[in-house]
């Protein structure tokens, strides 16, 4: 292979391209967390394939969202929460915007905890009280792995996304969906009732979060410091990567619901634990401990992800080193509580899993406003700033999203 040749320049890019990975990497498992779980297993149980258009919009919303995040970061040199806090002039606006994003944060890592919870009751027969426990034992696995390279980080989620995605494409062909109607909701757009306009809302939250989006442009940042390359080349293999990782994760989501729908429909409101044993009676024991080992390793992904979110929130808007430990612990505790309520009432914790996703499409502005902003402004993006093409897009999705959102409180209220 000649150097300079086409060939060889595809192969000196995915090279390059392998040894970025991490950015998109580390954010796409946000789109396949236990939180999706939810809202996916209770669209197709309630409504078949019908809200399977949901979930592509969802992610094409996510992916353009998220390209732009991580741009931020390689432009400026600075992650979202450090440009938000220079735009804030008073200390106590930026503390307001911290207990909200936080709010957001500690959202996000309860449907990451219930998930692992949820696991480890399915996998090894361990009651749920005890299994809340040990839940929130993942601090010393996460902890073990951030004192160490980061790259063994990113190791760690190339294996699990990959466990996650295999997971699932397994147990789509084990269910035998049908994939006439996969194609034909994809594309048609339907919302029945007011009931499915909630778990659309669901969707939404499940799949662009605001974690996510903080902190994208956090990781890139840190590529662009640490690597060698410049930022135009850095940026193309930004691209890459969320194209290629975030349309993994828009297709283990819909594999998701669509295991779903072929196997509970029509059970509206199921419980994980049903789900499970529906699996085994239906389709054999592997295909629901597949599921069991897939919501594993999506809680604790989701909940590394999560960890360097809520330090990375913290240190932009505060301006300050946090120890992760003392954070992980305490938000972490935070959640222990409400679960454990859950579980002594005997309510579905699965209902509190949609739930946590709505409070997260609620709070998306926070993140998605400013980003959006600022990646239009050449005086912040320079020469990187977005073209009108993907200013369009943008503005589109975030329309789209608030458009969602304000039709939810009006349902409610």
């Amino acid at each position: 292979m000649k150097l300079g040749t086409p060939t060889a320049e595809k192969a000196s890019f995915a090279r390059t391209l392998f040894r970025y990975l991490g950015p998109a990497l580390m954010v796409s498992v946000a789109y396949m967390d236990p939180g999706n779980y939810g809202t996916d297993l209770q669209a197709g149980s309630a409504f078949k394939y019908e809200l399977v258009w949901a979930v592509w919009l969802a992610s094409g919303m996510a992916m353009v969202l998220q390209y732009l995040s991580g741009k931020l970061g390689i432009a400026t040199g600075k992650s979202l929460p450090e440009l938000i806090r220079l735009s804030i002039r008073s200390k106590a606006g930026i503390t307001a915007f911290w207990l909200v994003s936080e709010v957001a944060i500690a959202a996000t890592d309860l449907a990451e905890y219930l998930g692992t919870v949820f696991a480890l009751n399915l996998l090894f027969g361990i009651p749920l009280l005890v299994a809340s426990v040990f839940g929130a034992l993942d601090v010393l696995i996460i902890m073990s792995l951030s004192t160490r390279r980061f790259r063994l980080v990113e190791e760690f989620f190339m294996l699990f996304i990959g466990m996650i995605a295999l997971g699932f494409l397994y147990q789509a062909l084990a269910t035998s969906p049908d994939l006439r109607q996969v194609a034909t909701y994809s594309v048609t757009p339907s919302i029945p009732n007011s009931e499915a306009a909630f778990i659309v809302v669901g969707i939404v939250g499940a799949t662009v979060m605001p974690h996510a989006l903080f902190v994208h442009s956090w990781l890139t940042k840190n590529k662009v410091q640490n690597g060698q390359t410049s930022k135009h080349r850095t940026l193309r293999l930004h691209l890459t990567e969320n194209i290629l990782l975030l349309t993994v994760a828009a297709a283990v989501n819909v594999a998701i619901l669509v295991v779903a729908a072929a196997a509970l429909y029509p059970s509206p409101n199921p419980t994980i634990q049903y789900s499970f044993l529906r699996l085994n009676q239906r389709f054999g024991f592997l295909v629901g401990y597949v599921f069991a080992v897939t919501l594993f390793a999506s809680g604790i992904t989701s909940s590394t992800t999560g960890t360097i979110a809520g330090q990375a929130v913290m240190e932009g808007l505060l301006g300050r080193r946090v120890n992760v430990w003392l954070r992980r612990l305490v938000t972490r505790f935070v959640n222990v509580v409400p679960t454990t309520v859950v579980i002594l009432l005997g309510l579905n914790p699965l209902s509190m899993l949609v739930y946590t996703q709505v409070i997260l499409s609620i709070l998306l502005p926070l993140p998605m406003f400013p980003l959006v902003y600022y990646t239009m402004k050449r005086s912040v993006m320079g020469e990187f700033v977005n073209r009108k093409p993907v200013s369009a897009l943008a503005v589109v999705s975030v329309a789209i999203i608030t458009v969602f959102n304000v039709y939810l409180l009006a349902t409610l209220i």
